[in-house]
């Protein structure tokens, strides 16, 4: 055998195992989310509504696992509530007559799938009609890191936050006037107008927070059930962006980044080193930014080194 015949065995043997690798530390991970019907503060003052929930919360509980894991996957939809639900992962390549079938209340869904791509994806109730139950808020995050780890296109980053983007429309709102965008009211960001804007909201009382110079990730959701996001950070330029969060559709240097409807992308965002400073993070359209759809960073060597680590990448009040 040839040097170079040699060397092309060698070569396809690390690939396998690699490959093995990989496949051995791959997880199934256990994921029950119950259905909640019940009234929600949606927005700093602690007004609520009457909202669908995955888990009680908007969004619903965040789902991360590694490109590669399975997902065994229950919904619960409690007896108590009075509609069909059921859970569409964007995440997953399943039946959707199968999988994503409805269930009444007091029964549940049980299905497993694969995360086989890597990104960031909405999942959200697709019982009938659909509008309604992403339009009242049953909607939430699944991570799938890349297998492969991080590289120079795909950095680490220092901190990482989780934005999701959705509709607040007016108690008692009909799929049909949602259709036609009426009696929408605000821009929920993380289930509430101005959840991280100080500056527009006396009764904010959260930010996001970053030190000077540190890369900061914003897995970004839009949930909103007609209208895209233009995704802005006000003085600063997206460093890099992974359209779908797929580390090979990577982007450089970009200013505003549209974000389709039911779709998500990975932001970069690095803070001037050397200095404090403030970012917001909008929605360019000034329709949704001043009904809610604006976020604040500050950079500041003060920052809170608990926020945008671990557990804790979608803070709540």
């Amino acid at each position: 055998m040839n040097a170079k015949r040699i060397l092309c065995v060698a070569a396809a043997a690390v690939a396998l195992m690699a490959a093995q690798t990989a496949d051995s530390l791959a997880e199934t991970v256990k994921v029950e989310l119950p259905v909640i019907e019940k009234d929600l503060p949606v927005d700093n003052a602690g007004n609520t509504q009457p909202m669908w929930t995955f888990g009680g919360t908007i969004p619903g509980p965040t789902i991360r696992v590694t490109e590669g894991d399975t997902i065994d996957f229950t919904l619960v939809n409690q007896k108590g509530n009075k509609q069909s639900h059921s859970m569409d992962f964007h995440a997953a390549i399943v039946s959707a007559a199968d999988e994503f079938e409805a269930v009444k209340p007091g029964q549940n869904k049980h299905f497993t799938f694969e995360a086989r791509k890597p990104g960031v994806f909405i999942y959200h109730c697709g019982a009938d009609p659909m509008i309604e139950h992403i339009g009242r808020g049953m909607y939430g995050v699944i991570i799938v890191d890349p297998k492969e780890g991080y590289s120079e296109e795909f950095p680490e980053p220092d901190r990482e936050y989780i934005l999701v983007h959705g509709d607040l429309f007016e108690t008692g709102t009909t799929a049909e006037q949602m259709i036609r965008n009426e009696n929408r009211k605000g821009t929920l960001v993380n289930g509430r107008m101005f959840h991280y804007d100080p500056l527009h909201d006396p009764n904010a009382g959260m930010m996001l927070m970053a030190k000077p110079g540190e890369r900061v990730r914003i897995y970004f959701v839009n949930a909103q059930v007609n209208e895209p996001v233009s995704f802005h950070p006000i003085a600063n330029i997206w460093d890099k962006v992974w359209n779908s969060g797929n580390p090979r559709n990577v982007e450089h240097d970009l200013q505003t980044r549209i974000v389709p409807v039911a779709s998500g992308a990975i932001f970069d965002i690095i803070p001037p080193k050397g200095r404090e400073s403030v970012n917001v993070l909008v929605d360019h359209a000034m329709k949704h930014a001043l009904t809610g759809g604006i976020s604040v960073l500050m950079n500041s060597e003060a920052a809170d080194d608990s926020l945008g680590h671990g557990d804790n990448l979608l803070p709540r009040p």
